[in-house]
């Protein structure tokens, strides 16, 4: 650990602890960087046996916390989060650390204080997104529409106001570097999330299966790539993972896909490494279970927007490592599953993995490390008592000029 970071008082900002998914894992290796580091969150419902990856840290948190059904509803109480996260005293701190896609990076700090904001996302739902999140909620007719779209705007406009009290943007990718851009007019750096490349293993012999694994939410789109293998009956399809729309896609699965439900860690690896391809048909904003797909030699077949242009070689590109289809439906899910079967040989598994390498933990570790010295090396102490006492040259003249 470097001596200068080890003499700082650190505060990691997230927005809740209740399992380990990619941001958490940017908050884990954070921690590796900064150990000392105090943590804080809107709430902590984070399993026992998962707290390991927090070094058992207690997590200060807020309000929210004791309010009636958090436990499972905490997302119910998003109108209140900005007036929870401004209550976390961090005066004491020298450095703020908030890992956001929501309100954390609307914490309170002072002039003194260095506060570097990993972003994960703007807040998706009240910026670019707020149509398409109105509509799958079912929240775009009547009057708690109209309910929705007023605490919306209000967010967009606390949201944007808090951006100011950030130094340091962090994206999580290039495209959310733009959108950071055109939420906040605000520079960033591109630190790509880090992935536990070292936890899968590379396998060239492949299976004749096609893969896709993810939480059944709506703009997962697990529902379209299960209609495009219904059109493929000659293809077998893997599915693994659960969520709220798991009944509604297993109902159009055929008999030649086959649903497994939620999978731990190793059974996943498995069926990764043996994989033909690996179907991503989301617009994330980076894109972890793709990397480490890739990580596997496995080739990446995915929606041409979002962060997986940045860690997918398409066709078009030295050493690529899958292809991409330009809208999110099965004929065009199906037209990229013909046209791999044909190109495929043009894809070797070892680029796949020396592809993934690039997204690793270690590299993460170093880049952030590496920000975090630079940034505050170049900042400059302020005198605000020196400065008040030599008035400027302007001052100077408008007082002799009115003698």
């Amino acid at each position: 650990m470097d001596q200068t970071l080890a003499k700082l008082r650190v505060a990691i900002v997230h927005e809740w602890f209740v399992d380990r998914s990619g941001s958490e894992r940017v908050v884990e290796q954070i921690l590796n960087i900064v150990p000392q580091a105090d943590l804080y969150a809107v709430v902590d419902f984070l399993p026992e046996d998962l707290r390991w990856f927090i070094r058992h840290k207690p997590v200060r948190t807020t309000f929210i916390q004791q309010l009636p059904g958090a436990r499972k509803r905490y997302r119910s109480y998003l109108p209140l989060m900005p007036l929870a996260i401004e209550q976390h005293d961090l005066s004491s701190y020298d450095v703020v650390v908030s890992s956001s896609h929501a309100v954390a990076k609307g914490v309170l700090t002072g002039p003194d204080q260095l506060h570097i904001s990993y972003v994960h996302s703007p807040m998706r739902y009240a910026w670019d997104l707020q149509h398409q999140y109105l509509k799958e909620a079912g929240l775009d007719r009547g009057m708690k529409a109209w309910l929705a779209r007023w605490v919306l705007h209000r967010a967009r406009s606390w949201d944007y106001r808090t951006a100011n009290g950030v130094d340091h943007f962090v994206a999580n990718s290039a495209f959310i570097a733009r959108r950071i851009w055109k939420t906040y007019r605000r520079e960033a750096t591109v630190i790509y999330p880090p992935v536990d490349t070292a936890n899968f293993a590379l396998e060239e012999n492949k299976e004749d299966y096609y893969l896709t694994a993810s939480r059944m939410v709506p703009y997962k789109k697990v529902g379209v790539i299960v209609d495009a293998f219904a059109r493929m009956p000659d293809k077998k399809l893997v599915v693994i993972g659960d969520g709220p729309e798991y009944a509604k896609v297993v109902a159009k699965g055929k008999a030649n896909v086959a649903f497994l439900g939620y999978q731990g860690h190793r059974d996943l690896r498995r069926y990764m490494e043996r994989a033909r391809a690996f179907v991503f048909a989301a617009e994330e904003d980076f894109g972890i279970t793709p990397v480490e797909a890739l990580a596997c030699g496995t080739p990446v077949l995915a929606y041409g927007k979002g962060g997986a242009l940045e860690s997918v070689r398409g066709l078009d590109q030295p050493h690529p490592t899958g292809l991409f289809f330009g809208e999110q439906t099965p004929e065009a899910i199906v037209d990229a599953v013909e046209r791999f079967e044909v190109l495929r040989c043009r894809i070797d598994p070892i680029d796949c993995r020396k592809r993934a390498e690039q997204f690793s933990q270690e590299r993460f570790v170093q880049e952030f490390r590496a920000l975090m010295l630079n940034l505050l090396a170049a900042r400059q102490p302020i005198r605000l008592g020196r400065a008040s006492e030599r008035p400027s040259e302007e001052r100077q003249k408008g007082v002799q000029g009115g003698r």
